[in-house]
């Protein structure tokens, strides 16, 4: 039993061991998957911060969140400041931190009461009828081909699904960093490594 354990540490070691010169690719996928996605949406609400302020603050189409002027532009200038710091891999798990926060207030204040779907289960009898009927009223009175050539018409759900994903995310990214070589922060630590521990 020990040489087999042996023998698995060796064969592992020896087919691992180079793949640690790439284990930066990983925080980079998730880096470049998560900007855009911020980005977008801080832009968005910066281009329309009075609305964004009024949807935050409103108690009966809106979030009823409190302090609507302080919170939208802070959430707002969270989403498209931390984009850019995750693009160029800059001081990643500190801007993964205000980003989560995000998330969990998204998560909680918009998506909990749909439960985990961000698209609607189409196979569910409901949301199949509802479906039908869309398509039907819309190739009655609409251009269906043009209005579908782009992909399939679905029921939005706005569930906690991607606000969740986008949470565990950057919670890897907390704990990961921006990755090895190809990230801002990589760099600054060899330009500046932290100091050593003093020896006892």
């Amino acid at each position: 039993m020990n040489a087999l354990v042996k023998a698995y540490y060796a064969l592992h070691n020896s087919l691992l061991t180079p793949l640690r010169h790439l284990d930066g690719l990983a925080p980079l996928a998730i880096r470049l998957y998560l900007a855009p996605v911020f980005l977008l949406a801080g832009s968005g609400k910066i281009a329309n911060m009075d609305n964004t302020i009024e949807w935050f603050g409103n108690s009966e189409w809106g979030l009823a969140l409190p302090f609507p002027e302080l919170l939208a532009p802070l959430a707002a200038y969270t989403e498209f400041i931390g984009a850019l710091f995750l693009l160029a891999g800059l001081a990643v798990r500190w801007v993964s931190i205000p980003l989560m926060v995000t998330m969990l207030v998204a998560a909680i204040t918009v998506h909990w009461g749909n439960g985990w779907a961000a698209i609607a289960d189409s196979s569910a009898q409901d949301v199949a009828l509802r479906l039908g009927e869309a398509k039907e009223i819309l190739r009655e009175h609409g251009n269906y081909h043009w209005l579908t050539e782009k992909g399939n018409f679905v029921i939005l759900n706005n569930g906690i699904e991607f606000a969740a994903t986008y949470f565990i995310m950057l919670l890897a990214l907390l704990c990961m960093g921006g990755g090895r070589y190809l990230s801002a922060d990589y760099f600054i630590s060899r330009l500046y490594p932290p100091p050593s521990k003093p020896s006892l």
